[in-house]
């Protein structure tokens, strides 16, 4: 194996390695975004006895888990649905749906 094969395997070793880290920053990024778009919506959710924290976000699809009052709130998926997902949607296009676990 020559020298400059060497440096062409090394070269795309590299680059996978950097594409891996470009890839997990995106999903950090989109994370923190959603983070603050949840942010955002607290307050409204805090003033009925409700919250919202987020579980995941993978593949454009957000899971969160709704806690205190809406956590048992028979219109609980009404609120994740027209209150949280429109919003999340409205202010991250990328994002897919909203669910809760």
């Amino acid at each position: 194996m020559t020298y400059t094969t060497k440096w062409y395997k090394l070269g795309i070793k590299r680059f996978q390695h950097h594409k891996k880290n470009c890839l997990l920053y995106g999903r950090y990024k989109m994370k923190e975004q959603v983070q603050n778009a949840l942010n955002e919506i607290r307050p409204s959710l805090q003033a009925d006895g409700g919250d919202v924290e987020l579980v995941d976000v993978e593949d454009g699809i957000v899971t969160v888990r709704l806690t205190g009052a809406c956590g048992g709130c028979p219109m609980s998926q009404m609120t994740l649905k027209q209150g949280i997902e429109a919003y999340v949607r409205k202010k991250i296009p990328e994002i897919v749906s909203v669910e809760s676990v």
